[in-house]
């Protein structure tokens, strides 16, 4: 399934599968977010599946936002992937 992403204000919900092939959607769509609100809200409840690189974009946006302290949420029960990689990153 492609990667389809649509928004209201500052939520956005991502539908399908996050991977290297079409990490340009997802990078195009959140490029320089970060100038345009305090807070983020990502809902990953429908994505199928996130490769690595999927999982990396995630991880960027996250660091961006810390270093610009703005807000970020991901929510959802979406793909398990994202959730083991910040369960590793904050035990180590």
């Amino acid at each position: 399934m492609d990667l389809k992403i649509s928004n209201c204000n500052n939520f956005f919900k991502i539908k399908g599968t996050l991977n290297k092939d079409n990490l340009g959607v997802f990078q195009s769509a959140f490029k320089n977010i970060f100038e345009k609100v305090q807070a983020l809200i990502i809902s990953i409840e429908d994505v199928d599946s996130m490769d690595r690189f999927g999982v990396n974009a995630l991880t960027e946006l996250h660091k961006e936002a810390i270093a610009k302290n703005k807000n970020l949420s991901i929510i959802g029960l979406g793909c398990e992937d994202l959730y083991n990689h910040f369960k590793t990153e904050m035990a180590a």
